[in-house]
């Protein structure tokens, strides 16, 4: 079920869906058989770059990122028309994304380097993302302190010369355990005694064969090893030195940065749950129309009907307002849409790890075995209540806004 989009949309949408059920959904089983005979679990299987080589081929590669500078980085879509492609690449979220050069924390740095990069940072490492020839990594969460509030980062990045020497401890740095993972945007502190909290914060650009960057080990969500986005790990910084001119943007820009980073990521991010959300559905259905149980089908259980009725209405109503966000975003940018984007990152989340919840249910003990893939679903879902802010900081935010009318 979808809207009528404009007519490139709609397009994109047939190739982009076609590209899906002919090579990605396929490709599911055949990654998991190449990865389980690769020397190490974080080595990319060879049916990636299969996926990867058909998506340019069709022309389905860096559709999230809008034209910059000459035209030539992005496909030139709005926040809206990207946004139903997002999900339909949700419905294979370890997969299609990578397939696609769609996939995080990739994105949010090439649209950190596209809008901030210099020339020079650009050539050195967005042209290489574009061309899907590397990955990267996000270094921002720590494991001392409180990372939703971005203020508490103790990370320090002090300058000694026409050096950056970095010293901190960061952790579920998503990417970091690929092997392609060639450098880190780190964000810490190049004034931690200054006035304005929020211009304490800097980004630097670490490559990760600098001395002094120990990717420590893996961190597992719920018991999974996340190996298709490259894992998430501990990384330890320990007085790591980057030339001054790795610096991206200007000192005391790394918090503007990160909330200009997070804004295309939100909409990405709940559109991607949004299809994880249809797929769920599709699995739900096919098994309540399959299974047998006390003398009828599943599906003329009412409870169970009662689950998908309820899936698909929640469904519905999140992607509204995820579009409207995007709409909004594209019209009024990311201040104007500030409340709808928080919305959204409060909604999509929840409503997705019930219908997921839902299905697993349905599945019985197939639902948190590997043979279906809820149970990582559910997982991935489940982590994103917490990711780019928990619930609680958006809920707090918002509701300041709404009440500030009243005071």
């Amino acid at each position: 079920m979808h809207f009528a989009y404009d007519a490139r949309t709609e397009e994109l949408r047939g190739r982009l869906l076609a590209f899906l059920t002919e090579h990605v959904l396929p490709a599911e089983p055949v990654a998991e058989e190449q990865r389980a005979a690769l020397a190490s679990p974080w080595d990319t299987p060879a049916v990636v770059g299969e996926l990867k080589a058909e998506a340019r081929r069709q022309g389905l590669w860096n559709l999230f990122l809008p034209d910059s500078q000459d035209g030539s980085y992005g496909a030139g879509l709005t926040n809206l028309q990207y946004a139903p492609l997002a999900e339909i690449t949700g419905r294979s979220p370890h997969l299609a994304p990578t397939a696609l050069n769609c996939a995080a924390p990739d994105t949010g740095n090439m649209e950190v380097l596209a809008q901030f990069g210099t020339d020079e940072q650009q050539k050195q490492w967005l042209e290489p993302l574009l061309a899907g020839e590397i990955r990267s990594a996000f270094a921002m969460t720590e494991p001392e302190v409180a990372s939703s509030d971005a203020t508490n980062i103790t990370t320090h990045i002090r300058r000694e010369g026409d050096q950056y020497v970095i010293s901190g401890r960061k952790w579920y740095i998503s990417g970091a355990m690929n092997p392609d993972c060639k450098v880190f945007i780190v964000m810490g502190k190049t004034d931690p005694d200054g006035a304005d909290i929020r211009r304490q914060q800097s980004m630097v650009l670490v490559p990760r064969d600098t001395p002094g960057v120990e990717v420590r080990r893996a961190m597992r969500v719920y018991g999974y090893e996340d190996h298709s986005h490259g894992g998430h790990a501990e990384v330890v910084f320990d007085e790591a030195r980057v030339p001054v001119a790795n610096l991206v943007g200007e000192e005391g820009g790394g918090f503007a940065i990160a909330q200009a980073r997070l804004g295309p990521g939100r909409i990405h991010h709940c559109m991607r749950l949004i299809g994880m959300a249809e797929r769920a559905i599709e699995l739900m259905c096919r098994r309540a129309v399959d299974r047998t149980a006390f003398g009828k089908p599943l599906a003329q259980q009412g409870v169970v009907q009662e689950w998908i009725a309820d899936a698909r209405v929640a469904v519905e109503q999140v992607r509204l307002l995820v579009l409207k966000t995007a709409w909004l975003m594209d019209t009024v940018g990311n201040k104007g849409a500030h409340t709808e984007i928080q919305a959204i990152k409060i909604a999509t989340p929840r409503a997705v790890v019930d219908i997921l919840d839902r299905a697993v249910q349905l599945h019985g003990a197939g639902g948190v075995s590997q043979d279906f893939p809820l149970a990582e679903l559910w997982a991935a879902a489940r982590t994103l209540r917490l990711a780019d802010g928990p619930d609680e900081v958006h809920q707090r935010s918002l509701a300041r806004r709404e009440l500030k009318r009243y005071l």
